[in-house]
Order: structure tokens, then sequence, then C-alpha cells
């Protein structure tokens, strides 16, 4: 895989007027037949930036072209019975996706040849899945709180199941290859840091006051993001685990997050609210505003370009859109 060309970072004082000149993008999928009837739980680019998958509570799977938003540039991947809860792309490879879902299975596809290459069955319903950076390993969460793990080499296999004592909302992997740690959100506000493959404890964040919903590290493994129900998140300095600041979402549960790909801005998404904050790192100003629309439903979905400062959102109802993809001088 060509790895992305490099692209200087845009500094803080300029950052506002450019991304003020980005439009959005919308992509209709035909499978929504009405409000609330395609609600996307789960978007992810893949490494390149070349596709964006999409998962939907109504089963459907599928893989957008950024650059052309008809659907008949799109491919939709069946198989499926249940929720697509969660997608995510193989690190090291631009075209191998997971994705889980609540038919109790975790599938691998490969995205050029539209076809799913095995399926594994996770003994509960799906709720979460991460890649290790060297793309060995996924490990996937179910709505029990049950971790599963699944090397891919050289084909996907189930290993022993990892019950939680604590809801588990979301997890990651640390940027090392092979992996060295496993960060989970908690039920009761912590933040659990757990060596990888042993899963023996290393050290608990302390986060937030109630349920951690997502988290996301940054591209360069500096800064962890952590959003929470008490519409929060907050931002960690992996150098010493200690809290540099919060960013308050003034709409509620912060259901995911992410950071730029130079890792110097960072957004949550919620299911509320008309518009999304782009809250610059190291300073925690708001630097810009994707506005959604007074139509309400939020965005809970969100997800960076992995080479650009575009953001694909998606919320109740509302389909994906791309800000950037509709034109701009970023």
């Amino acid at each position: 895989m060509a790895p992305l060309p490099p692209r200087k970072p845009i500094a803080k004082d300029r950052f506002p007027a450019l991304f003020a000149t980005l439009k959005p993008q919308s992509y209709h999928d035909p499978a929504s037949r009405g409000p609330g009837s395609h609600t996307i739980r789960t978007i992810a680019w893949n490494p390149t930036g070349q596709y964006i998958a999409t998962g939907s509570a109504d089963r459907t799977l599928r893989i957008w072209n950024p650059e052309k938003p008809q659907v008949k540039h799109s491919t939709e991947l069946r198989g499926h019975t249940g929720g697509i809860e969660r997608v995510g792309w193989n690190p090291t490879k631009e075209a191998e996706l997971a994705s889980v879902s609540s038919d109790g299975t975790c599938r691998f596809w490969d995205v050029r040849r539209k076809t799913c290459t095995a399926v594994c069955q996770l003994g509960g319903e799906g709720l979460t899945i991460c890649w290790s950076g060297d793309g060995g390993v996924v490990v996937v969460g179910t709505k029990t709180d049950v971790l599963i793990p699944i090397t891919t080499h050289p084909t996907p296999t189930v290993q022993d199941p990892l019950p939680q004592l604590l809801q588990t909302n979301e997890l990651t992997f640390s940027h090392t290859a092979p992996p060295q740690h496993l960060l989970l959100t908690r039920g009761d506000g912590s933040i659990s840091i757990l060596a990888y493959p042993s899963l023996s404890p290393i050290h608990t964040l302390h986060a937030h006051t109630s349920s951690c919903f997502s988290l996301a590290l940054s591209p360069t493994g500096r800064y962890l993001a952590i959003g929470g129900s008490d519409a929060l998140i907050s931002l960690y300095d992996t150098w010493d685990w200690i809290c540099k600041r919060t960013i308050t979402s003034p709409v509620g549960t912060v259901k995911s997050v992410g950071f730029s790909f130079d890792g110097s801005y960072v957004v949550g998404g919620c299911d509320e609210g008309t518009s999304l904050e782009v809250v610059h790192v190291e300073s925690g100003e708001c630097v810009g505003k994707v506005e959604l629309g007074a139509t309400g439903g939020g965005a809970g979905q969100v997800a960076w370009h992995p080479g650009k400062y575009w953001i694909a959102y998606a919320g109740e109802g509302g389909g994906l859109r791309i800000l950037g993809a509709g034109g701009g001088q970023l």
C-alpha cells in the first residue's frame, strides 16, 4: 500500500478562515426510505482515504467513493442479518474491511472483489472493533462486555473469549506494531490501559464522572481523546497520563471522537445539536464549526480523512456527509 503523500499542517491562526470555505457533500443511499429507516451507526475511512465505509441499523454496509457521491459508484456488501454496529479497516491493506453486527458475527471483506472472505462467530451481539497497527489482530467487543481476539493470519481465527467485569463501549490499540497496549472505555467513567496480549492491567484513568463512550489516539500517539455521557471530551497526554484539558459539548453524550491527520485538531460527535465544533488540541480553542442544519438529529458519528482536513459525519436518519468533498480551499 502506497503511503499518503506528506501534507503540511495548517496553523491555528490560518485554520478558521480556510476551514470556513469547506463545503459539504451528501451521499444518498437508496436503502433509506424515510426518517429513521437508515440510521448510520458507524463510519470509517480506509488508510488512504480512497474509500469510506458506512454501516447502518437496517443491515446496509456500503463502501463509498468520496469523490463520486452517486450511489452507482458505491458498493453494497451483503451478508449480515442484523444491524451493523461497527466497521474497521485493516491499517496495512487499503481494501480489507471488518464489520461487526448484532447478528453475532464479525465478517471480513475484500472490498475490491466485493466478497466476504471470512465469517467469525462471536457468541453474542457485536458492538465494537479495533485492528492492531500491523493488521495481525482484531479485537471485537460484544454487548455483553466480552472481548473476542481474532488473529488474521493466515485466516481469521477466533481466540478464547475474555469476559470483562465492567461495561466496555469502545477500544483501541496503541500505535505500536506488534501491539503492546489495549485501551478500553468503561461504564464507570474510567479508561483501562492493558498490556497486550496478556491483558494484564497497567494503568486506570478516572476520566469522567459517568460512562465513557468513545476514545481515539492522535496519529502522533501524544494525546488520547475520551468522550463521555457527561457531555465532555477529555484530552490526556500519553507521556504522563495527565488530563491536559476538557472540552465541553453543549448537547449531550459524545458518541464518537477523532483527530485530524496531523493530530492538531479534534472533533466529537453527538446525537443532538445543530453543529459540530472543531477544537485546537494544544489551546482548547474552537476554531471551526460544521453546521448540521436546524432539523435536529445531530451527528453521532464523525471521522477525519487520513490525509486531508475533510470531516465525514452522519446522524439520525441524515445519511452520510463529508465536509470538504464539495469543495473549499483546504
